[in-house]
């Protein structure tokens, strides 16, 4: 055992060990790698989660606005549907009274029944507007939000402009 301590001890110093240095290399490595977990890296995974989190919300908040598009499409199209429907139902009535009435009156439920889609379609069309219109907006100012998270700058006047109309054109393509 003693002949190995004496081996070892030779070799360490034949490549310049020293074992008091050593072991306070190791000291100082240990304490400076301690201190950088728990003020540099510690703070910056901290940070890098928090983005990667926020970055996880607006994708869920995209995907929860695609998902009432989807429903407000949806509804407009039921909307359309029941307004043909309903507008098919008094013309077929129109018409069943027309034929036992003049001719005049006949002209008369047509041109009301007309009236009724055109208003329907309208009704149905400035509400999909609407829907649209809002849906863009609130995509904007979080597509703006996100991006001032992200890139960590407070957004001027002009770059959230610049943005919603870049995004309300993505939208409407």
């Amino acid at each position: 055992m003693d002949q190995i301590k004496g081996i070892a001890y030779q070799i360490a110093g034949d490549f310049g060990l020293a074992w008091g240095k050593f072991f306070a290399q190791v000291i100082i490595f240990i304490a400076v790698y301690s201190i950088l977990k728990k003020f540099a890296f510690g703070p910056i995974l901290a940070m890098l989660e928090q983005r990667r989190q926020r970055i996880a919300d607006g994708e869920a908040k995209l995907e929860k606005i695609a998902r009432e598009a989807a429903e407000a499409k949806q509804n407009t199209q039921a909307i359309l549907d029941k307004a043909e429907a309903d507008a098919a139902r008094i013309v077929k009535e129109a018409d069943d009274a027309a034929k036992a009435i003049q001719e005049r009156r006949q002209q008369d439920a047509v041109a009301s029944a007309n009236t009724i889609i055109a208003k329907a379609r309208e009704a149905a069309q400035l509400e999909q507007e609407q829907l649209m219109s809002q849906l863009k907006r609130e995509f904007g100012r979080m597509v703006s939000d996100a991006t001032s998270r992200v890139t960590g700058k407070v957004l001027n006047t002009e770059d959230q402009t610049r943005i919603n109309q870049e995004t309300a054109a993505q939208v409407s393509a």
